[in-house]
């Protein structure tokens, strides 16, 4: 090997190199949750948008930035009631930054754990205790569902002038003192009692007005028969007053319907013992010669 061609050699080598990191340095991809920030000299210059892209070698910078949802987790966040009970709470919070927000995002923070801890980590304990405060420790129990959406209106508009967005807040837990807790067991059981008696009264309220009506609608039947059976000993007694009636006018109209009932129940057979002097029952004799 010739010596004087050594260092051409190397000077080749190092020229293909070069031109290989140039043209492998020259292209980036972006994944389709992420934007990239093309930085030339420190300056953004472009937001590139997912799939491959170009930049100048040794000029160009490309930083990734996420625009998928992400979630921060807070334990033990002390806060009290207004009626001053102390709690310990666990919250989530799931936000992300939009992609149209990435600009800002790393002019102002450079990265999403930045704006997690210079923004969202500072102000969720501060809502926490503000919003908190705002409810009693047995309202905020027993209205857990509008207590998380105040403390997500909360959140959100102390977060809005910022590129990031809040998702959703979520209160994992709410741990009060042993001794409140108790108190507040002893509460629960105490106004299921009540409902449940309340509950017993009205059962047996509906029971007694079933019993009232079911007796008011017997004593109406009963006394619709009593009437019923007045109105037909009456018809009756007026029937036959009417019949007597009727029959004492016959009878003085025609005094002989009597002879001719007695003669119509007669059996045929005469008394075995008379009277001297007395007629025979039912016969009158009259002379037939005047008979017409």
């Amino acid at each position: 090997m010739n010596p004087q061609r050594s260092p051409l050699l190397i000077l080749a080598g190092l020229v293909v190199l070069a031109v290989v990191f140039i043209a492998s340095s020259s292209w980036f991809t972006v994944d389709q949750g992420e934007r990239g920030v093309k930085l030339r000299y420190g300056k953004i210059v472009e937001i590139a948008e997912p799939g491959l892209g170009f930049k100048l070698p040794l000029v160009d910078k490309i930083v990734k930035l996420s625009v998928q949802n992400h979630t921060a987790q807070y334990e033990n966040i002390q806060a009290y009631s207004r009626d001053q009970q102390p709690a310990r709470l666990n919250i989530s919070v799931s936000f992300h930054v939009p992609a149209d927000d990435i600009n800002r995002l790393y002019s102002h923070y450079g990265s999403i754990e930045n704006i997690s801890e210079r923004v969202i980590s500072r102000q969720v304990p501060t809502q926490v205790e503000n919003t908190f405060g705002q409810y009693t420790a047995i309202s905020v129990v027993q209205d857990r569902a509008r207590f998380v959406k105040d403390l997500t209106a909360a959140i959100t508009g102390a977060v809005e002038q910022t590129p990031v967005i809040i998702d959703s807040v979520q209160v994992e837990n709410i741990d009060f003192s042993e001794a409140y807790e108790r108190s507040i067991e002893d509460r629960m059981k105490a106004e299921v009692a009540i409902a449940t008696r309340r509950q017993n009264l009205e059962t047996e309220k509906i029971n007694a007005d079933i019993a009232i009506t079911q007796a008011k609608a017997s004593a109406d039947a009963q006394l619709a028969q009593a009437r019923a059976e007045a109105e037909a000993i009456r018809l009756k007694g007026t029937a036959e007053a009417e019949s007597i009636r009727l029959r004492g006018e016959a009878l003085r109209q025609n005094p002989q319907v009597v002879a001719l009932t007695t003669a119509e129940r007669w059996n045929g057979e005469l008394p075995q013992t008379m009277l001297p002097n007395g007629a025979v029952p039912m016969i009158t004799l009259t002379d037939p010669l005047n008979n017409p």
